[in-house]
């Protein structure tokens, strides 16, 4: 977290400043989280650190930490498995129906930005891809021409920026990511709506499969092995 621009209020600043860190891998699953660090951080009083962390504890980026006082709340497999299984659905809907409208102009903005990505893909962060994943995705939502599937992902926009950065932490490899959404914008100019449908559920179950492996080998690990005992 750098200082604050202060073009909007100060409380919008100190939440998006904050949320955009955990979003970003920046702050991990189970890191502590301080009023005060935060408040040194971003050169501001503690009093919109606390109303923005209200906020952040209502929609489930932080919980309480008993004496240890707040933390980035851990990702666990359940919750991964349902963020997914509603965008497996929307995907898929967007990809069958970019490649019936066949958006020529929009498709060439996709290739442009898997280019670019993979031009500076030795120097982006995990906050850089995160994005540039996002966009590629909103990229084929606006495709499909139903402002609905965008709309509908909305209220989770920002926990599946969260997911996308822990499932870059775990290692999956930026240039599959890539790869792939190659093939899906590939299959919607050749206007093969099924087989695009077939590679951006792929590509979100590839994904998934990946994190929830790795978030129940975690638990698995941290439970020890009298767990089941």
């Amino acid at each position: 977290m750098d200082a604050l621009p202060r073009q909007n209020s100060l409380l919008e600043s100190v939440y998006e400043a904050v949320r955009d860190s955990i979003c970003d891998g920046d702050l991990k699953p189970g890191e502590r989280i301080t009023q005060e660090a935060i408040a040194e951080k971003l050169d501001v009083s503690r009093q919109p650190v606390n109303q923005a962390l209200i906020l952040l504890r209502a929609q489930g980026f932080i919980q309480d930490a008993g004496r240890r006082g707040v933390m980035v709340t851990p990702l666990d497999a359940n919750s991964v498995q349902k963020i997914y299984e509603i965008r497996s659905a929307l995907d898929q809907l967007a990809a069958r129906l970019a490649a019936e409208r066949g958006d020529k102009a929009g498709i060439a903005e996709g290739y442009k930005l898997i280019e670019k990505v993979r031009a500076g893909d030795d120097t982006a962060s995990t906050g850089d891809l995160v994005r540039a994943d996002m966009s590629f995705h909103e990229l084929v939502y606006r495709l499909s021409g139903n402002d609905l599937i965008q709309s509908s992902l909305t209220p989770y926009w920002h926990h599946l920026r969260r997911v996308m950065a822990a499932v870059i932490d775990i290692g999956f490899e930026s240039t599959r990511i890539w790869n792939e959404h190659e093939g899906i914008i590939a299959a919607i100019e050749a206007g093969q709506s099924e087989l695009a449908a077939e590679r951006a559920a792929a590509h979100v179950d590839a994904a998934r499969l990946s994190l929830t492996e790795s978030l129940i080998a975690q638990a698995s690990v941290e439970a020890g092995p009298d767990a089941e005992h």
